[in-house]
């Protein structure tokens, strides 16, 4: 009678283990369609666009005051933005051991090559290294544009004044008068920035 009952026990055991394993499937499955559900505060309609960073533009009506961002570059040069007052300005926070930047620099040296004659200018902010591997970096990737040295955060602390800078790197465009037009949230992707800046350009100057 004994070796009945322990059958009977070890079959019990392993009916509710797999009953454990079903409801834990189950739950995983709901937590999985969850989080793809949309809700009222989603991004969704809200002007971002989800992908390997969230986009988020400003129409025309809704930009704050003008940003001009002032500095020296590594090798000693000084970059004033207002002097670009009129063309459509894209600035990208980065530094050397960020995976993300060194993924988006061709995009980046791209666009600055292709679009410089539409009056594009292209600008780094790096709080972070020092000018040797700032400058190694630039010349891996054959970087053509300046990058602010900000390792006092100055740069960055204008630029936050305007938009909110949540990661490394952030890209944020500025319309023809400077204004904060649209941000990129982590790596830029190259078609992306690229429709962003088409419709700057499009915009009456």
């Amino acid at each position: 009678m004994i070796r009945p009952f322990r059958a009977r026990q070890g079959r019990a055991r392993a009916t509710s283990g797999i009953v454990a394993l079903v409801s834990l499937g189950l739950v995983l499955t709901a937590c999985s369609q969850e989080s793809g559900a949309t809700s009222p505060d989603d991004v969704v309609g809200q002007g971002y666009v989800s992908g390997d960073g969230s986009v988020k533009t400003w129409d025309v009506s809704d930009r704050d005051e003008p940003v001009v961002l002032t500095g020296t570059d590594f090798e000693g040069g000084a970059v004033d933005t207002s002097q670009w007052l009129g063309d459509v300005v894209v600035i990208n926070t980065w530094y050397a051991a960020c995976a993300p930047c060194r993924a988006e620099a061709p995009d980046l040296v791209a666009l600055a090559n292709d679009r410089a004659a539409d009056g594009v200018h292209l600008l780094g902010i790096n709080s972070t290294d020092d000018a040797g591997a700032a400058l190694a970096f630039e010349r891996t990737f054959e970087v053509p544009y300046p990058s602010i040295e900000d390792t006092r955060g100055e740069a960055i602390a204008t630029l936050e004044g305007s938009v909110p800078l949540q990661a490394v790197p952030t890209t944020v465009v500025l319309d023809r008068e400077g204004r904060v037009a649209a941000r990129i949230i982590g790596r830029a992707e190259g078609s992306t920035l690229g429709a962003l800046v088409d419709d700057l350009l499009t915009e009456s100057a």
